[in-house]
């Protein structure tokens, strides 16, 4: 390991600790995620699937656009 895993890692644990704060603190807000349209919900009696594909993409964009922030600036 070298000096630029360590810089990685404490990145890391900052972004990790950023979410968990907005996640405790704006909980009710943020009721829309994994309710999109476009996210799959089958309901019955006795099963229930859930595949919130519109989330994940979502998700999937916000992180690609951070980690290319990221080593650009770093």
């Amino acid at each position: 390991m070298n000096q630029q895993t360590g810089k990685y890692f404490i990145i890391a644990g900052l972004i990790i600790i950023l979410i968990g704060v907005i996640i405790f603190f704006f909980h009710n807000s943020l009721r829309w995620m994994g309710r999109l349209p476009g996210d799959i919900r089958i309901e019955n009696k006795n099963s229930r699937f859930y595949f919130p594909i519109v989330t994940m993409i979502i998700v999937s964009i916000v992180l690609t656009l951070l980690v290319n922030l990221l080593r650009k600036w770093f």
